[in-house]
């Protein structure tokens, strides 16, 4: 009776254990590479000291169940026999030999041939079901071990593993598949911070290692503008070198002697960023100091400047080179016109984004416009106010003629939307490629509606026959320009006769009554 009550005791205290900070544990995930293919010798099929697997799968002739801790032995991420090494072995060997306190664990889950897609939380069923997917068997049938949804068991054993250690990093080999997808780095992104948020995890505390392709073989180039960009796309991230590895005789794999190089060098970079201190976060800020106002106008080169820390970005391109000619903020990679006297965003491509933080003046209701330009019928884009949408998807007309891109048109992005007095973060995001936009301006509405571009020149235009007031006259970006008194509603005729140029004007009485006057002529 006593041992059994001392065999209670200690089960209980084992359950409630917390866990193990000298337990490292890392996720790898990828294709072929990651999964092994050079056939693993007598050193990797026997238990190296210190160095775990927690199965993603179930192997019984290995004598593995899924998500019970196991010694670390070839294959790593399925069930093959014989078995081959990959990446992942001799990262993980390297780092047991590197840190002789602590324990290595691997969570290894690859299919060979895989685009990136597969491992996408949002994407992976839709590429399982592309029709071309459905004519490539092996991947549909390897993707079946897993449930066919990878991303699914990668955090379902990360969160297993978080019981009895602490997750160290992530580790990836991909892109032999993805070879002309130019959002590459973007979409690696997208996984690692989902999981980072499924798992409550911080990228100051998780390194992302993403290997090159084969220096000779198929995706040199990939390697050049994908996996070398993620230092530029994502904070905490590096490339690993393939230099010099050797080849398992084909374009894509390396041989034995290149796989445990290769697991070395990614062992090297892991450990000279592991232990990186946490970065204090820090929020984005107004490029100018100050929240833009509305009701106004927005310039669009004006996007905030970057904060420090996950989700404290302030823009998406999906490339890192600046294309444009003004010289204006070269730093940020945005695409940057000179347009005559003016600076616009151009060469917008579907998914980038930018943000902005703007003050509402008063609760109420505005109308929206932005100042686009396009020389296709396709190109598009939507507003959003803290990750809500104000706006659909809003279709940029098309001009015609050898002017396209510089002949910029006022469209209406949405009537009568509903703004909360104080500050807030606007995204603007384009939704369909290949449009340039100079900037969107809030206004305050009134009826009748009289279209923005129309010869009536007043934005919303009041049909009353009010007393003559003197108004104060603003532009759209708040400043006070001077005063001018207005007969009844007669606001354009009373502005042009003080001798004010073609364009848009804010105008406050001293009783509090605003107006929105547009002057086309």
């Amino acid at each position: 009776m006593k041992k059994l009550i001392l065999s209670l005791a200690a089960a209980a205290t084992l359950a409630s254990a917390a866990p193990d900070p000298n337990f490292h544990i890392y996720i790898a995930f990828g294709q072929s590479n990651m999964a092994g293919a050079a056939g693993a010798a007598e050193p990797e099929t026997k238990p190296y000291p210190r160095f775990k697997l927690l199965p993603s799968m179930d192997c019984p002739a290995k004598g593995r169940t899924m998500g019970v801790w196991t010694d670390a032995t070839s294959q790593l991420a399925n069930c093959d026999n014989p078995p081959s090494i990959s990446v992942a072995d001799y990262f993980g060997r390297t780092l047991v030999d590197s840190l002789p306190d602590v324990t290595v664990g691997i969570i290894s889950v690859a299919v060979g041939g895989t685009a990136l897609k597969l491992f996408d939380k949002d994407n992976w069923q839709a590429y399982l079901e592309d029709p071309d997917r459905q004519k490539e068997n092996w991947i549909i049938n390897w993707a079946k071990a897993y449930d066919s949804n990878l991303y699914k068991r990668i955090i379902d054993l990360a969160k297993i593993a978080q019981k009895d250690g602490v997750i160290k990093g992530i580790i990836v080999h991909q892109g032999e598949s993805d070879w002309n997808n130019n959002h590459w780095a973007e979409d690696l992104k997208k996984i690692r911070d989902d999981m980072l948020t499924d798992l409550g995890l911080s990228s100051d505390t998780v390194p992302l290692l993403a290997g090159e392709m084969r220096e000779d073989g198929c995706c040199r180039g990939f390697s050049t503008s994908q996996v070398q960009r993620i230092t530029k796309v994502m904070d905490n991230a590096w490339p690993v070198s393939s230099s010099g590895l050797g080849s398992a005789g084909d374009s894509y794999h390396f041989n034995r002697a290149g796989y445990i190089e290769f697991g070395k060098r990614y062992a090297k970079v892991m450990l000279e960023h592991m232990n990186r201190a946490p970065v204090e976060p820090m929020p984005q800020q107004p490029f100018k100091g100050v929240a833009a106002t509305i009701p106004g106008r927005i310039q669009a080169e004006d996007f905030d400047i970057p904060g420090v820390g996950s989700g404290n970005d302030s823009y998406k391109d999906n490339d890192s080179e600046n294309h444009g000619d003004s010289g204006y903020r070269k730093d940020t990679g945005v695409d940057l016109y000179k347009k005559g006297d003016k600076v616009v965003v151009g060469y917008n491509q579907e998914g980038e984004w930018l943000e902005y933080t703007v003050k509402v003046a008063e609760t109420g209701k505005y109308d929206v416009f932005a100042s686009v330009a396009s020389a296709n019928n396709t190109s598009s884009f939507k507003l959003s106010m803290d990750g809500k949408d104000i706006t659909e998807s809003i279709a940029v007309p098309k001009n015609e003629g050898k002017d396209n891109y510089d002949d910029f048109n006022s469209v209406t992005a949405a009537s009568g939307v509903n703004l909360t007095e104080g500050e807030h973060v606007l995204r603007f995001t384009v939704t369909g490629s290949w449009m340039d936009i100079d900037h969107i301006t809030f206004a305050i509405p009134d009826d009748p509606i009289t279209p923005p571009d129309s010869s009536v020149g007043i934005i919303r235009s009041y049909a009353m026959n009010a007393a003559s007031k003197n108004y104060r006259v603003f532009d759209l970006m708040g400043k006070v320009l001077g005063s001018v008194r207005v007969d009844g509603s007669a606001f354009e005729t009373s502005l042009k006769t003080a001798g004010y140029n073609k364009g848009v004007y804010l105008l406050q009485s001293a009783d509090g009554i605003r107006r929105t006057v547009r002057l086309n002529r």
